[in-house]
């Protein structure tokens, strides 16, 4: 990606180097919890344990650590700043464009674990987006296993990462997680509340490829190799991908995120089209 001229974004939050946080009396952590739990399945992690941590949180507010500026040095965390400068500015231009306002998201650097607004987020997670707080986390280790467990390296398979996420707070914005929860709640059992959260998924996907067509057309900022890289990653962390991975074997009815060919085709959708309105994951079987 040419992203050495673009501009860094002021919306990072630096708590690499301020511990672990604390926890003050108060709020109860709302929305998220089960989010994170798939999350943490996802990524191998038992999600009874994120589970019951929300449980034991709940009329507990959690407190931050004071965020840092970024130093000088740090390539990767600067990078990370300069996509989420990029898709301020794509979903910035494409909300004005339909009449709307675009608040951007706050991204939260930490490592090892962190206080959010959905419990404690933990690195094992993987990257996650909390809708109580309306922030992106990501312990940068993760593109370390992106690489080494995944075989999905490369800045812009990186980048997909954050877009991706950010696809999750412009479905906050635009109401579609608060349509998609009331769905799950009302699911007739599990597998069909499992559908509704792959389409959520997928159709972040789809988000994250219309940041990159708008973002190219705009600035030229792909590189020859970077789509491969994307769909590289997106192919790795499918649902398929990752059970067989891990077990052996797939078990579709589990799927909370989409197979490989399925993240494939609708990152593909999003950066061909360019389109928001063409990312309707949820009337469409593919």
């Amino acid at each position: 990606m040419r992203l050495d001229d673009e501009r860094e974004s002021s919306n990072v939050e630096d708590r690499r180097s301020s511990g672990g946080g604390g926890f003050i009396g108060g709020k109860s952590i709302g929305i998220g919890t089960i989010a994170l739990a798939l999350v943490a399945m996802y990524f191998g992690v038992d999600p009874n344990v994120v589970l019951n941590m929300g449980q034991g949180l709940q009329g507990q507010q959690q407190v931050a650590p004071a965020a840092q500026a970024i130093p000088q040095d740090d390539t990767q965390a600067k990078f990370v700043a300069k996509v989420l400068a990029s898709t301020e500015d794509t979903w910035g231009e494409i909300f004005q464009q339909s009449g709307k306002q675009y608040t951007p998201p706050k991204l939260v650097l930490f490592s090892g674990s962190t206080p959010t607004s959905c419990g404690t987020g933990q690195a094992a997670m993987g990257p996650f987006y909390c809708p109580g707080d309306q922030k992106v986390y990501i312990d940068l280790s993760f593109y370390q296993e992106m690489k080494t467990r995944f075989n999905a390296p490369g800045d812009f398979a990186q980048a997909y990462v954050v877009a991706h996420e950010i696809g999750h707070h412009v479905q906050n914005l635009l109401g579609t997680s608060a349509k998609v929860q009331q769905a799950r709640e009302h699911a007739r059992n599990e597998v069909e509340s499992n559908e509704y959260s792959v389409s959520l998924e997928l159709q972040a996907d789809c988000y994250a490829g219309v940041w990159a067509k708008h973002a190219d057309a705009k600035k030229k900022l792909l590189e020859q190799g970077d789509i491969e890289e994307a769909l590289a990653a997106a192919s790795a962390i499918g649902d398929d991908a990752l059970q067989k991975q891990a077990q052996g074997y797939a078990v579709p009815d589990s799927f909370t995120h989409g197979t490989s060919q399925q993240r494939i085709h609708w990152f593909n959708q999003g950066i061909e089209k360019g389109n928001p309105s063409k990312c309707d994951t949820f009337s469409t079987s593919i």
